[in-house]
């Protein structure tokens, strides 16, 4: 059995044990023995009741374990279980057009070029600056107004 599975059936477990016991009776006794039969008997699930799921730090497959729960054994009727697919279709349909926007080898091109051409711009800018050696009059006279600046105060 996969370490990341088991753990999620422990965190299953554990959110369970905090909800009313007819929510419970409605799960399959045979799916309740696999939960209690295949979890990671040395994990220890940190689980606050007084804190929402979505703000715990929940493992993926344990979310995806209480949504098949609520749409399986939990809805009401069918009106609700195609509200909840609709859902679920909708929020897949998000995080496949964020990473398709974050992996598409289209984009990583264009920001390549961007960086390409923010670079060539700070080499022009370096090049701009144009340093004038004082010729040796000027330095004769800067250095003698210092002699006098000096004992002036």
């Amino acid at each position: 059995m996969e370490n990341s599975l088991s753990k999620a059936y422990a965190e299953v477990l554990l959110i369970l044990s905090y909800m009313e016991q007819k929510y419970i009776d409605m799960i399959p006794k045979k799916l309740l023995e696999l939960f209690n039969e295949e979890k990671d008997k040395n994990y220890q699930p940190n689980i606050n009741p007084n804190i929402s799921l979505a703000e715990q730090n929940l493992q993926r497959k344990t979310l995806a374990l209480l949504a098949m729960l609520n749409l399986n054994y939990w809805c009401k009727d069918e009106n609700e279980k195609k509200e909840l697919l609709k859902m679920y279709s909708e929020n897949d349909k998000k995080i496949e057009a964020e990473m398709r926007e974050r992996y598409n080898p289209d984009n990583l091109f264009k920001k390549k070029e961007k960086v390409e051409q923010n670079n060539e711009v700070k080499e022009e800018n370096t090049e701009i600056i144009e340093y004038k050696e004082q010729n040796i009059f000027k330095k004769i006279l800067n250095r003698i107004m210092k002699f006098f600046k000096k004992n002036n105060y």
